[in-house]
């Protein structure tokens, strides 16, 4: 029991991060059921905004 009193903000803290990694990973996966992509331009060169034509 001394063991949990002393980290105690340890545990706390990678709890938090924890929850934060899998709420993060749960957004992705439901933007990617959705057919969500991460593109702005959402796939199409020709609407394409960011210029990647130049870039490459």
């Amino acid at each position: 029991m001394s063991y949990l009193k002393e980290n105690l903000g340890t545990i706390i803290v990678s709890l938090i991060l924890l929850l934060i990694v899998v709420l993060i990973i749960r957004s992705l996966i439901i933007r990617k059921k959705k057919g969500v992509t991460s593109l702005s331009c959402g796939c199409d060169c020709a609407n394409c905004t960011l210029n990647c034509k130049k870039r490459i």
